[in-house]
């Protein structure tokens, strides 16, 4: 509730001002009311993209409680626009199944918050209306070829559900086609939320709108009666598609509560894509402000791995620093806290819960990027609590610092920024990935299990050796 009286007190500027801060023309601007406006693809400057620093705000192994990384993106940009640094921040889109869930929104906290609130963690823009009606559009031209056997589509190989952008557990799975030949081949199919649709990673990774259309294109159906790979385009699906997706390509514009520029675009899942805002956005913001702050899904063995190894890597972006964010209350879950004890002073939990910050700092330094490992200090937090996890990063020699961007904004996010900023100047490291595209798929798995995850080796079992043999035969083991 907090979140809310704080939003509502803002005075929000016309996103025309806004949009002058990162030099768009106010006719360029495609207004969707007062507060939240769409960039043309027009402003992305590929030399400029390679002369901007991307931050990249990652966490621990997340908890229930929320480690803040949403919030800690925030503040930390409009710190080091306090600064006097030009920067912007780069968020995804939040799916209305976690809103109306258990999880809240995705548009940060107290006074690190991106606004207008209600807006963004509803409707927004249209952006996941547009995905869900081209991915059930492809749906339905599926399950018509099906019917008129016009591409001798085997039913049973089909793999593309429908998607809805709800938490409908009944709808999981479902059988369609019911009610004689009008109405179809009946077949087991169900329903995905959209933020899980193939197109939104899709959306993501593209560089413009051919682009888009051309991986749309590429999607694959399923097999025909011949064990033919059957594709979008085979269906003729993906211009339509394409069409249906033309406004939902163009990032959003928006503003933290200081009236940093912000633009939130796109909202794959990291569980089962890439777990981050879009290529273009990034590439946007880039093109328009010295420093770019941007966030990674789930922990960074999860997200984070994903960003560098997908996002990075197939779209050229190099990262000049990680911001690792850790808490006390996270650090003593994992400890062995409970969640409703994890506001109270334990240090045995807190000390024994430090090994999981320590596993991720390792991996971050497996990319070869700078880092800085925020301490998200809670009101809560006591003074103890806080001394022992600075000590420990103190004598590892983890460059550190205490941020207070929920309670403070950006003036609570100045130290970190500073912090930031001499890791980026000071340490010139080369990011570099985990893993080729051209190595095996066994060897990136395995690659990944051991040096994120701490595997000793990986088995894999019969179904998957199936799966990844029909890969390697359709050209499909490179990304």
């Amino acid at each position: 509730m907090k979140d809310i009286e704080i939003a509502r007190k803002a005075k929000l500027k016309p996103i025309q001002e806004i949009g002058s801060q990162l030099g768009i023309r106010q006719e360029d601007l495609e207004l969707y009311g007062k507060y939240k406006a769409k960039i043309p693809l027009k402003y992305i400057d590929q030399k400029k993209v390679d002369q901007s620093n991307l931050i990249l705000v990652s966490a621990i192994s997340p908890t229930p409680a929320g480690e803040g990384k949403t919030t800690m993106s925030i503040g930390l940009s409009q710190g080091l626009n306090k600064l006097g640094v030009n920067s912007s921040v780069v968020l995804r889109e939040p799916s209305l199944g976690p809103v109306f869930g258990i999880k809240g929104g995705a548009t940060g906290g107290g006074n690190s918050q991106v606004l207008p609130m209600e807006d963004i963690n509803l409707h927004f823009t249209g952006d996941f209306g547009a995905i869900e009606k081209a991915h059930n559009l492809l749906a339905a031209l599926i399950d018509n070829a099906v019917q008129h056997r016009s591409r001798n589509i085997d039913p049973r190989t089909v793999l593309w559900k429908r998607v809805m952008d709800m938490n409908d557990r009944a709808l999981r799975k479902a059988i369609v086609g019911l009610g004689g030949r009008t109405y179809g081949v009946p077949r087991e199919t169900g329903f995905d939320i959209t933020a899980a649709s193939e197109l939104m990673a899709i959306m993501c990774l593209a560089e413009n709108f051919e682009d888009l259309k051309e991986k749309l294109g590429n999607i694959f159906v399923g097999y025909t009666y011949d064990k033919e790979p059957v594709y979008a385009r085979d269906l003729n699906a993906h211009g339509a598609m394409a069409a249906l997706m033309k406004d939902a390509i163009k990032p959003n514009l928006v503003q933290t509560l200081e009236g940093t520029p912000a633009i939130i675009h796109g909202g794959p899942f990291a569980n089962i894509a890439q777990g981050t805002n879009s290529v273009i956005a990034t590439k946007t913001g880039m093109s328009m402000s010295d420093y770019v702050v941007t966030e990674a899904g789930f922990g960074f063995d999860l997200g984070a791995e994903k960003f560098f190894d997908i996002k990075c890597g197939y779209s050229g972006l190099s990262p000049k620093a990680v911001v690792l964010v850790a808490t006390a209350r996270a650090l003593k879950y994992h400890g062995g806290a409970s969640l409703d004890h994890v506001n109270e002073p334990n240090m045995e939990a807190l000390q024994k819960g430090i090994e999981n910050l320590e596993k991720h700092i390792e991996t971050v330094q497996a990319f070869n990027v700078p880092y800085v490992v925020a301490v998200n200090h809670f009101v809560h937090d006591t003074d103890k609590e806080i001394r022992t996890l600075t000590d420990w990063l103190d004598k590892n020699d983890h460059p550190h610092a205490i941020s207070k961007v929920w309670e403070d904004g950006g003036k609570g996010g100045i130290p970190l920024a500073e912090e930031v900023l001499s890791q980026i100047e000071s340490n010139k490291k080369t990011f570099t990935r985990l893993y080729d595209y051209d190595m095996p798929i066994k060897d990136k798995i395995r690659t990944i299990a051991k040096k994120v995850y701490g595997a000793s080796d990986v088995t894999f079992a019969k179904k998957a050796r199936n799966q990844i043999r029909k890969f390697e035969k359709h050209g499909w083991d490179n990304l």
